[in-house]
């Protein structure tokens, strides 16, 4: 007898459904066909202690299984499930088997029938809606992100007996229900971490109010213990709330890498990513046998912080620099091309000398001559080029540490930054793909960041002052731009670009003496 049912691959951030076709005939031996990869290969044995240990049985005639479409790789253990309902099915074990190819099935078996979780549950739920299936039964653990996906039935189950029951009509599973935007609006300004906690540093507070302004990119310098990952933990908790659809965006990646929380259905705060300067190419922008998204897709529509920038092998700084100017991330092999989002703002810190206390007001840079440059030199230019913004971070006086004063709260600062975001979206309301100041390109950056005489002659005055390179001309008039909007001002005033002016610390000759 020849039974279907249908489950699905995930590609990159999409799903493809997978039609499971079992035929049950006389003769010998077990075929398990459609490029399938060791994974679902090993499928046979777990399906088999599954069916044993609730009652069912493995058929021993011939057994042929197909995953189709035949030509494309299938990989994982989330077939299992359907592949276990489609022998069933098969060999009449089940009553009313044409039901099963109503519903995409998936889940991973353990040996006693127990169904464990899967990655890319949303994906999937939205593909099976499109295809308009009657239902989605999937992990427990992974139906709360599958169930907000609307006008789709989603059925979370934890035994494989559930699911036999169910197409045996001997018991009802209840589909999920979710009020997607109660939920989603419920979590938003629940953050860990809050600016008034900080004590001090009233002028980085300013920076990383004009970056999350702007969507810039900044690189924080300063010496051990000065504060530099405290602050860039608290970036997150100032810039604006995501919307539905970024929050769809986000965790759809979330859900192909395997990273929801059980339990969790959108996520709601932007992500913030810290990945250990040990790691890979591979791992930071994506990769893989099968392609994965990496660190940079999964900071998508947040943060990607970077501690300790010079200690990062260079190669993997290196291969950061075309996704971070086109926001996404293309992972090519022979037979397949994936594309990953990756629009993220990057925060990097580092200490100004491998000592750390270069320029410190009160401790004496213990390095050797040319140590600091050349340990400057570890970051190239063409990645501090897509840096926007150099701040000096220095150590907090002892008289501000001792206050019992609070400083202001994430939820003011937020509320200024979402009022120039606000400006920055009726004015690129037009442009395509362009939401902010950073991503202005060059063709519209005179017409946008128009600049009078006086502007002119101040900036001009500053980059032959303080030697600054000529790539620091485009990054001062961006901040400028973003400046004047957390003012309200339409134009861009000379003071503006005095402020933006200080934030190219890099960029001056001599800097590392």
């Amino acid at each position: 007898m020849l039974t279907k049912t249908f489950g699905s691959a995930v590609y990159g951030v999409e799903a493809l459904t997978i039609t499971v076709e079992v035929h049950v005939t006389n003769g010998q031996k077990f075929y398990l066909v459609g490029l399938p990869d060791n994974a679902v290969k090993e499928s046979a044995q777990r399906i088999e202690s599954a069916l044993k240990s609730t009652g069912y049985y493995m058929p021993r005639t011939k057994v042929i299984i197909n995953l189709a479409p035949a030509d494309i790789k299938k990989t994982g253990t989330a077939f299992d499930l359907p592949i276990a309902m489609a022998l069933l099915g098969a060999s009449e074990q089940i009553p009313n088997a044409d039901r099963l190819s109503e519903y995409v099935i998936m889940g991973e078996l353990s040996l006693d029938g127990h169904i464990l979780p899967i990655k890319g549950a949303l994906p999937i739920a939205i593909t099976a809606r499109k295809e308009q299936f009657k239902g989605l039964i999937v992990p427990v653990q992974n139906c709360r992100e599958a169930g907000i996906v609307n006008n789709l039935k989603v059925y979370g189950v934890s035994h494989i007996t559930e699911v036999i029951e169910f197409f045996k009509d001997e018991n009802s599973l209840q589909p999920v229900s979710i009020d997607t935007k109660d939920e989603f609006y419920r979590s938003q300004y629940n953050f860990e971490y809050d600016f008034s906690d900080v004590k001090g540093q009233e002028n980085i507070k300013r920076a990383l109010e004009i970056a999350a302004a702007g969507g810039h990119n900044v690189i924080l310098i300063g010496p051990p213990g000065a504060g530099k990952t405290m602050l860039a933990k608290r970036l997150p908790s100032i810039l604006p709330p995501l919307s539905l659809q970024e929050a769809l965006e986000t965790t759809k990646i979330h859900s192909v890498a395997g990273k929801v929380p059980s339990n969790t259905t959108l996520i709601s705060q932007r992500p913030f990513r810290s990945p250990h300067h040990t790691i890979s190419d591979a791992a930071l922008v994506g990769g893989g046998g099968v392609p994965q998204p990496g660190e940079i897709s999964l900071s998508h529509n947040g943060v990607l912080f970077l501690d300790e920038l010079p200690e990062f092998k260079r190669t993997v700084l290196e291969v950061m620099r075309q996704p971070m100017e086109e926001r996404r991330v293309t992972i090519s092999r022979a037979k397949v091309a994936i594309d990953f989002p990756a629009s993220f703002m990057l925060i990097a810190s580092m200490n100004p000398c491998p000592c750390g206390f270069y320029n410190h007001p009160e401790k004496e840079c213990t390095c050797p001559a040319g140590a600091v440059q050349k340990y400057l030199n570890k970051v190239s230019g063409p990645l501090l080029d897509r840096i926007d913004l150099h701040v000096e971070v220095t150590p907090v006086p002892f008289s501000a540490l001792a206050t019992h004063k609070t400083g202001e709260t994430s939820a003011s600062i937020r509320e200024r930054v979402i009022k120039a975001r606000d400006i920055q979206s009726n004015r690129y309301a037009d442009h395509d793909g362009i939401y902010c100041n950073a991503q202005i390109g060059s063709s519209m950056l005179k017409k946008i960041c128009d600049i009078d005489g006086a502007g002119q002659s101040l900036l001009k005055n500053a980059m032959n002052k303080l030697n600054l390179s000529a790539r620091a001309y485009d990054r001062i008039l961006k901040v400028s731009r973003t400046i004047a909007d957390l003012a309200g001002s339409d134009p861009i005033r000379t003071e503006h670009l005095a402020e933006a002016i200080q934030y190219r610390s890099l960029d001056r000759e001599g800097w590392a003496g």
